[in-house]
């Protein structure tokens, strides 16, 4: 079978560009309207997407000086708890896969497991999770803690977590229940199993309370780009968000993440790379490129440097944005292999801060695709074609405007050229990427 492309809607209130919320093409209202989602959700589940995406975090943003002037914006107040809306949204759709972020720094895996096997057995098999360990110490301090594991230690963390729930997600074997009323006998007990999982940082004896996911195991997704996100990436993911600005960049990425999958034994295609994209769409490409230069010019810089501050746990308010930015890297204590190489661009370059924060604001370090329906779609193809991508997490720059035109216009044009599927070859979101389901490691 020839690769397909698999496309992802990055959910969201307002958009992804920092000033989106601003442009007078945004719709306001109550961000918190379950109707909104819904009617998102059914348009993207009728240009036939392979899933929702819904990206959270655990705090306020509140590094940058601890000022929430410019930080509280659509994205802490317009963003529901994951897994409540896509348990809404599992009985208002049919088909879309349905991926919720969930930390594994600040949960315990016996209730993310559950959580996860009921949001997929609500859906009949659609569910994903997006496996974060999280960035900075506002969110430890909602937490009891006073700051934020270190990213070796996170990440450590991690791998035990993502092995602790898809024990949990075998200890009922897919045939365990009988629900026999003549015997009497609900469970096969021969078919259930305790996990006994004792580690550096969790125990867990299971079973978990309720049978095994229709998926066997919800999709894994990962987001990141550091080496050590990609040693534990390649290990266990199933699809993967990194941030990848070029082509070229994104191309290289590809090449050594896909090698490190096959090198941890499984099959280069048993991982979708599916960077983030800002498609800015219009029916020209001049018009296309007005808007972006409309969206860009609300761009207060503070905002950018505000969004970095939270996402580097590093507080940027400390240095004058009128001068050059200074080499932090060694100091970067959050996302660290992202802004690693956003900070060294912008050094080589000779940028202000105020200049990286209004070039940050307008894509958040992610690809820019701008112009017509097929000048977006040729630069889709492209990637595609030229192994930089499976495919994309599409991060509208506002919404729902900015959605409307990349389903409507350039889905269409990439099912035209054969790239993307008019229709659901099946029901479950691993069918739709094409991903086997999980044998138990009690079969």
């Amino acid at each position: 079978m020839p690769r397909q492309l698999h496309l992802a809607l990055f959910v969201s209130h307002a958009g992804s560009h920092l000033a989106g919320w601003r442009h007078p093409l945004t719709q306001g209202g109550n961000a918190l309207d379950i109707r909104y989602y819904q009617r998102l959700a059914e348009h993207a589940e009728a240009a036939k997407l392979d899933m929702l995406f819904v990206a959270d975090k655990l705090a306020l943003d509140d590094i940058h000086g601890g000022n929430f002037d410019t930080a509280v914006t659509w994205r802490p107040t317009g963003s529901p708890e994951p897994l409540a809306l896509l348990s809404a949204l599992s009985v208002l759709t049919q088909r879309i896969g349905l991926g919720a972020t969930v930390s594994t720094s600040y949960h315990q895996p016996y209730h993310v497991a559950r959580q996860l096997a009921t949001l997929d057995h609500f859906s009949a098999g659609r569910a994903a999770w997006n496996a974060v360990t999280s960035v900075n110490d506002g969110e430890a301090r909602n937490f009891g803690f006073d700051q934020h594991l270190g990213h070796a230690e996170r990440y450590t963390k991690a791998a035990e977590f993502l092995d602790v729930v898809r024990g949990l997600w075998d200890t009922w074997e897919d045939d365990a229940v009988l629900a026999d009323k003549a015997s009497g006998r609900y469970v096969d007990a021969s078919r259930l199993h305790y996990a006994d999982h004792q580690g550096d940082w969790f125990k867990v004896r299971g079973p978990l309370n309720l049978p095994r996911p229709p998926q066997g195991h919800p999709v894994l997704i990962q987001a990141g780009v550091s080496d050590a996100f990609q040693s534990l990436a390649a290990r266990n993911a199933e699809v993967i968000f990194p941030v990848q600005s070029t082509l070229a960049k994104a191309q290289a990425f590809y090449k050594q993440f896909k090698g490190q999958v096959v090198a941890a034994g499984r099959p280069a295609d048993a991982v979708k790379v599916l960077p983030g994209l800002y498609p800015i769409v219009a029916d020209s490409d001049q018009q296309a490129q007005d808007l972006a230069a409309e969206l860009d010019e609300l761009i207060l810089p503070v905002s950018g440097l505000a969004f970095m501050s939270a996402s580097m746990n590093y507080d940027l308010s400390q240095h004058d944005p009128n001068a050059r930015v200074p080499d932090i890297r060694a100091q970067i204590r959050g996302s660290k292999g992202r802004f690693d190489v956003v900070i060294g661009n912008a050094i080589e370059a000779g940028w202000t801060l105020e200049q990286l924060g209004r070039w940050y604001a307008s894509s958040l370090a992610f690809a820019k695709m701008i112009g017509s329906p097929k000048t977006v779609a040729d630069q889709i193809e492209q990637w595609f074609e030229e192994q930089g991508a499976d495919g994309f997490v599409i991060m509208p720059p506002y919404m729902p405007g900015g959605a409307e035109r990349f389903l409507d216009k350039v889905v269409p044009e990439l099912q035209r050229r054969g790239l993307f599927r008019r229709e659901y070859a099946g029901s479950t979101l691993r069918e739709h990427l094409g991903l086997s389901k999980p044998v138990s490691r009690y079969q």
